[in-house]
């Protein structure tokens, strides 16, 4: 019996959505969102073979991770505050939600200052939506032409977060096509309850949480 029958379902679901589309499953990397989450929750799914792990906040991270960070590749798929850019590109491997010039600037600084580079993703808010972070789709390509100008940054990946309520599919290709046109190839689209649309439209990577772990402990 596996050790984590829920990730084996995921890791299935993925591969069906990727050949239904004539992709091949290893294309698409499973980022599995640990945020706050228990350790008790984590491990066995750390313990199943899953390797590439999500964090929305740089000290939960750290906590939850410092012990185990030879094991897994670490994502911070969480808005970053610039008094956080020290301890981001010291610790994460990939920062998913580069969304502004003062953040750049506090990233670059850092990565002269460490000698180390996180693969860097520039988030697009693809709705719009005031409460959320992200550039807005039409300063996307003048941002990552600035930040890689500037900064000489090589942008990974783009990655979004659709609104609630709305269909995914048109989000997710939006975010292809302002990816096509930048030429960027990696795409981190897709959560708990779109991931295999996402699949459908091109995602290198999906971000699921709760269809992996199960509802978060509500928070203090």
């Amino acid at each position: 019996m596996s050790v984590s029958p829920a990730l084996d379902d995921i890791l299935d679901r993925i591969a069906r959505a990727a050949e239904g589309c004539g992709r091949k499953p290893a294309d698409v990397t499973l980022v599995a969102v640990s945020k706050q989450q228990a350790w008790a929750s984590v491990e066995p799914v750390l313990a199943a073979g899953q390797a590439v792990f999500g964090e929305n906040r740089v000290q939960e991270a750290m906590d939850r991770w410092s012990g185990h960070r030879g094991e897994i590749e670490l994502r911070l798929i969480g808005p970053l505050q610039t008094n956080k850019a020290k301890e981001a590109v010291a610790f994460f491997d990939v920062i998913e939600t580069l969304d502004r010039e003062r953040l750049a600037k506090a990233l670059a600084d850092e990565v002269q200052k460490q000698g180390r580079t996180p693969r860097l993703y520039v988030q697009v808010n693809t709705g719009e939506e005031p409460q959320k972070a992200g550039v807005i789709p039409t300063e996307a390509d003048a941002f990552i032409a600035s930040v890689r100008k500037t900064y000489g940054f090589e942008i990974e990946g783009l990655m979004c977060i659709p609104p609630a309520e709305e269909p995914p599919g048109s989000h997710f290709a939006l975010l292809a096509r302002i990816a096509a046109r930048n030429g960027i190839a990696r795409l981190s689209m897709g959560m708990s309850d779109d991931f295999e649309t996402a699949v459908r439209f091109g995602a290198t990577s999906v971000r699921v949480g709760s269809a992996l772990f199960g509802g978060r402990p509500p928070q203090a």
